[in-house]
């Protein structure tokens, strides 16, 4: 699995302003839920459910919120760098600048393959550096998906 199965570039949101961790949960999943015609509320609810197991600020300034749901099809992501760093909750409580949400299928591997390729790719120092700096949507897209 490759990032670009998991979004476009029409999915890639440079310099998003969001208040806390709850905010952009919304706000993403308003996004991913528009887009693949289901409910915002069930997005959200199904992402924060998750968040209660446990912060998906997997460090460095980058969160990867996830969730199952039936009513997705395939992997689906979109990916947002933020104006401000917000409280995330994080494994090394540093402030999230760089979010990534996931939506998988309720069965199957996808979701454990999808979030294996987008923990990868996020984890490369390098590549956030250059997810950070960038200034526009195409810009944020090449970054993200440069090999």
């Amino acid at each position: 699995m490759d990032l670009t199965d998991l979004l476009g570039p029409e999915r890639v949101f440079p310099r998003l302003l969001a208040g806390d961790k709850k905010a952009i949960i919304a706000q993403l999943s308003r996004l991913a839920a528009e887009a693949l015609r289901i409910d915002t509320h069930t997005v959200v609810d199904a992402i924060t459910m998750r968040e209660h197991l446990g912060s998906t600020g997997i460090g460095q300034g980058v969160a990867l919120p996830h969730a199952r749901l039936a009513s997705v099809p395939r992997p689906y992501a979109v990916l947002a760098t933020l104006q401000k760093r917000i409280d995330f909750d994080s494994i090394d409580r540093q402030p999230v600048d760089v979010v990534l949400l996931l939506l998988s299928p309720d069965q199957g591997r996808d979701h454990l393959e999808a979030l294996a390729c987008c923990s990868r790719a996020l984890r490369d120092a390098e590549r956030t550096k250059a997810i950070r700096r960038a200034d526009n949507a195409t810009e944020l897209y090449r970054a993200l998906t440069a090999r």
